[in-house]
């Protein structure tokens, strides 16, 4: 069985859990609850939380399907190197969230002590086929030309097409 990436697994957690706070949030403030200026707080805390986590990691092995713009937020987590970077600050910054340590801070303990990093998903330009290479010869014989594996058959018996109406030099 194939090892765990424990990033990947870390980088759900963590969003799941600042979605399901920024939304929790958003209830408790609109619904004007008891205590409501803690659910302000927490939707502050979910949507941070929501942007440090939507871009996805760059996998070790394989492919990574990037999130729908995700090259956006992925340009801000890059412009703050190791404070985004390094689970173990990641693990720090997600411990103090209410309802968040169990499921964001400690899958990201794990992916920090096997020497995980968040790696942006660079996208590799495309290259073009050569054009030269790809063009075939055109025919030289001309139409209506038989089918190619007829012709090839011409060809191994040594005869070539014949003009069935002989032309007379004058």
């Amino acid at each position: 069985m194939g090892q765990i990436e424990w990033a990947m697994w870390a980088n759900e957690q963590a969003l799941a859990a600042g979605l399901i706070m920024l939304t929790g949030g958003i209830v408790a403030v609109a619904g004007q609850f008891k205590g409501w200026y803690f659910a302000a707080y927490a939707i502050a805390a979910g949507v941070l939380v929501c942007l440090l986590e939507y871009p996805r990691s760059k996998r070790k092995k394989g492919s990574t399907m990037e999130r729908c713009g995700q090259r956006y937020l992925t340009a801000v987590v890059k412009l703050f190197g190791p404070l985004t970077r390094n689970y173990y600050i990641r693990a720090v910054l997600h411990a103090p969230l209410p309802t968040h340590p169990i499921s964001t801070a400690w899958p990201s303990l794990p992916a920090a002590v096997r020497g995980e990093e968040w790696s942006p998903i660079e996208q590799q330009p495309r290259e073009r086929p050569h054009v030269w290479g790809t063009l075939k010869q055109p025919p030289s014989n001309p139409p209506p030309r038989p089918p190619q594996d007829a012709r090839r058959k011409q060809a191994a018996e040594g005869g070539g097409q014949v003009n069935p109406i002989p032309v007379e030099a004058e």
